[in-house]
């Protein structure tokens, strides 16, 4: 039986990419979508079909992480196992409104819906992967996290804060779920050329400053934090535990 990986917020940037990546090595893939149910099964149509492994699509509420319990019972009919588990689903829009501003302006709200979506989702997505993981033997746990917790960012408190917390709690993943052989890591990067990093009102500005201090002189693009996934993934890999892996071309320290 092939590998199988969950993830969600699969249908488009850093999501897609590790999809992908994971497709290409030959591992069954489980990924989730928020609105665009045509997307998400077209995209499931090509990766099957390119790769030649098992692909599917599911609704997921990232604001509602509960889901999460009834989406890994399909998972289990589907699949039938769970090896691998990568949160990785974001919000924006309306939702973050109140969470994505500079300090004075923040809002309880939209601070409390980010950090749902980031720390809260990942407990419980993270929870119910490895209730699967323990019957497979062991397993590999990845939260996708960003430097924004790093290196100050325009109107990310909300996000970076949650980026810090989420990076604790899989310090204490790793610690509790080791016996069990699953490992625990987080993926954290530099700004990342993506339809939600586009969407920023200062893009361009961010675009340049990246450009400008990345000791590799490019942005980052999804396939940088795909591959990263992927080696966490793997049996290379397989003393890396509560680990956060930065991936940001050098800009966090210049």
């Amino acid at each position: 039986m092939n590998k199988t990986l969950v993830i969600s917020g699969g249908t488009r940037g850093i999501g897609k990419a590790i999809v992908k990546r994971f497709a290409k090595g030959g591992v069954d893939v489980a990924f989730t979508y928020n609105s665009n149910e045509e997307l998400a099964n077209s995209l499931a149509k090509e990766i099957e079909n390119e790769f030649g492994v098992k692909c599917k699509a599911y609704k997921l509420d990232i604001l509602d992480p509960l889901q999460y319990k009834d989406l890994f019972l399909k998972i289990d009919e589907d699949f039938g196992a769970v090896d691998y588990f990568i949160s990785n689903a974001i919000i924006s829009g309306r939702s973050v409104v109140g969470g994505f501003a500079p300090f004075m302006r923040l809002k309880p709200k939209g601070l409390n819906n980010i950090y749902t979506a980031t720390v809260l989702a990942f407990v419980t997505g993270a929870q119910e992967a490895a209730k699967r993981m323990e019957r497979r033997g062991g397993g590999s746990i990845i939260s996708m996290s960003s430097t924004g917790n790093l290196v100050y960012t325009p109107n990310y408190a909300g996000h970076g804060s949650s980026k810090a917390a989420v990076e604790t709690m899989v310090k204490y993943a790793a610690a509790e779920l080791g016996e069990k052989n699953i490992r625990v890591n987080a993926v954290s990067g530099g700004p990342i050329e993506t339809d939600a990093l586009r969407a920023f009102p200062n893009y361009e500005e961010v675009k340049s400053e990246t450009i400008k201090r990345a000791a590799i002189k490019r942005m980052g693009m999804p396939e940088d934090l795909a591959g990263a996934c992927w080696f966490l993934c793997s049996d290379e890999a397989g003393w890396i535990t509560g680990q956060t892996i930065v991936v940001d071309g050098g800009t966090s320290f210049n």
